[in-house]
């Protein structure tokens, strides 16, 4: 049977080279809307039309602030969406990374330092007050 500290640290190493392997990834969503352009003569004005669209924006929170793009292609559309899925994957890898860390760390062994015979002991502090001035 393996031991299970080894079998960990190769665990880790191949998550490590999973991520190394990852193309480019952004962190966001894609949503698709339609919408009335508010022409009374467009065809979007009639009763039951879906109206212009859809259009596609990737949503994103950048410095705390919600940031919008439009995708004004279904080619960017499919290259945002395989960054977004590609970013997925990261987190679910260092989420995988961080466990797999942890359980190295409860496995590995303490180690102690050796001391040499050269290494001096601290001295103790005196127990005697000093004289009052």
């Amino acid at each position: 049977m393996a031991d299970p500290l080894s079998t960990l640290v190769d665990d880790r190493s191949t998550l490590l080279r999973q991520i190394c392997e990852l193309g480019d990834f952004q962190p966001g969503s894609i949503t698709s809307a339609t919408r009335r352009c508010g022409k009374p003569g467009c065809h979007c004005a009639k009763p039951n039309d879906p109206g212009h669209g859809p259009h596609y924006q990737l949503t994103q929170k950048i410095g705390g602030k919600t940031a919008t793009q439009n995708l004004a292609s279904s080619a960017a559309v499919r290259k945002a969406e395989a960054e977004v899925a590609e970013f997925r994957r990261f987190r679910s890898l260092t989420g995988k990374l961080v466990e797999v860390n942890r359980a190295v760390c409860r496995l590995r062994p303490v180690e102690e330092p050796a001391f040499d015979a050269h290494e001096k002991k601290r001295p103790k502090r005196s127990s005697r007050k000093s004289p009052a001035k």
